[in-house]
């Protein structure tokens, strides 16, 4: 007797799951990261005794928008699909007789009888249809609930101090690869995969590597204060610091960042002010600038000294005898450091090696090498001649360029020169249009 149970049920089974079938999916909630796929059967249907977890070969499957789908068959994915629109899965190894050549599908049909039969009329089969949310999966709210070291470089400033930032705000991310998400998080789930499931994990691992992010940002020279303009620097700092635990492991990627607050402690604060105005009173103009506004401030509170004025600006003396009355030579090394610094701005390097500021050299008497002036190509080649020597093309008709014909100065818009040459003196005209 169960020879024969084994034997109609099988056949049964087997005449039931050869009807193709229709999956789909409902529009995934913000909360549902996978759901498995519905098999859509209608009251008036005859395809109401097929087995569960079965796909029969030419079955449809919809895919919409912010989804990706995946067929697991026997625990092991074998198609995927993320463009919208139906999927028609005809690989499949459940054969029909209404999918393929009729002979062919017939006898896969009596092949998978046969097989169910020996399993006591069970299919013996798992196939499965999972649906992802490829949606932007939005306000997970951070916070850090301790300091994050931030390094602070002005290399302007000669500024290199360590502080601790506190941050909070909201991240968005979405499954990249859903292949990676199933094998290595949610697999064969029965039901409904939630985001509850991963959000600690999750905000731990993201708070975790804002630490490697900060340090990007660092080394960008970027202050504090700016942290939360530069969003786009700090998503790619975060995706690269979570690559392997997000990315490689569970196919999950940062879309982006926004910062609520960026605060530093109080004394933080104080260290870098203190810091770029000691930087600041470096330049000498700056530290004269500094010392004539205190001495003019010591000057309004001598004269409302509770002692009497004189007692007042006796002190000042006695401050100006040890060495604060130093107001004009700081100016003047201010000055100095300025003819310095225009000097080396305007300096050029000899053949001999030597370096000079004027229009000869100082060492061995060349001239100041005459700039090289040419026209650009469209292909981006500078050139000298009437053609490109990168892709052949003709000089293009235009205003003529200049450069003097006494020293060789040439004019930041060779096409609009002034009417004298600024280091020669000489007047511009028809003689210096360069031929």
């Amino acid at each position: 007797m169960g020879l024969i149970k084994a034997a109609q049920t099988a056949l049964g089974s087997t005449l039931a799951d050869q009807w193709k079938e229709f999956f789909y999916c409902d529009a995934l909630p913000v909360n549902v990261l996978v759901a498995k796929g519905q098999k859509r059967i209608g009251g008036k249907s005859s395809n109401k005794y097929g087995s569960d977890n079965i796909i029969t070969n030419g079955s449809g499957i919809a895919v919409a928008d912010g989804q990706a789908m995946i067929i697991v068959d026997q625990g092991k994915v074998v198609e995927f699909c993320a463009e919208p629109g139906e999927f028609t899965y005809d690989a499949s190894s459940e054969p029909s007789i209404f999918s393929g050549n009729l002979g062919e599908s017939i006898l896969a049909t009596f092949k998978t009888m046969g097989k169910r039969f020996t399993m006591g009329g069970d299919s013996g089969k798992d196939q499965r249809v999972y649906y992802f949310n490829t949606k932007e999966i939005l306000d997970n709210k951070f916070g850090t609930p301790n300091p994050i070291p931030f390094r602070v470089v002005d290399t302007r400033a000669n500024l290199d101090i360590d502080v601790a930032i506190r941050c909070s705000g909201i991240f968005t991310y979405m499954i990249a690869d859903p292949i990676r998400f199933y094998t290595n998080i949610c697999g064969n789930v029965e039901g409904n995969y939630t985001r509850d499931k991963l959000d600690s994990t999750l905000k731990t691992e993201f708070i975790a590597a804002l630490q490697p992010a900060m340090a990007k940002l660092s080394a960008l020279e970027i202050r504090p204060n700016q942290i939360i303009t530069h969003n786009t620097d700090v998503e790619n700092a975060l995706n690269e610091a979570l690559s392997q635990k997000w990315g490689e492991a569970r196919g999950l990627k940062v879309c982006s960042v926004a910062f609520a607050t960026v605060t530093l402690p109080d004394e933080d604060a104080q260290l870098i002010k203190d810091a770029q105005r000691t930087a600041m009173l470096k330049d000498a103009s700056m530290a004269g600038a500094t010392l004539v506004g205190a001495k003019a401030d010591a000057m309004k509170i001598a004269a409302g000294n509770t002692a009497g004025a004189m007692t007042g600006f006796l002190g000042m003396g006695m401050a100006a005898s040890q060495g604060g009355d130093d107001a004009a030579a700081l100016y003047a090394l201010g000055q100095q450091q300025a003819q310095a610094n225009k000097a080396a701005a305007n300096s050029w390097t000899c053949s001999c090696g030597a370096t000079a500021t004027g229009n000869f050299c100082p060492q061995c008497g060349l001239p100041k090498p005459a700039p090289v002036v040419g026209w650009t190509c469209s292909c981006g080649a500078v050139n000298q001649g009437k053609f490109c020597a990168n892709c052949g093309s003709p000089k293009p008709a235009g205003a003529p360029l200049y450069q003097c014909d006494k020293c060789g100065w040439t004019p930041e818009d060779p096409a609009n020169p002034p009417k004298f040459c600024p280091e020669c003196g000489d007047v511009f005209d028809e003689n210096d249009i360069k031929k």
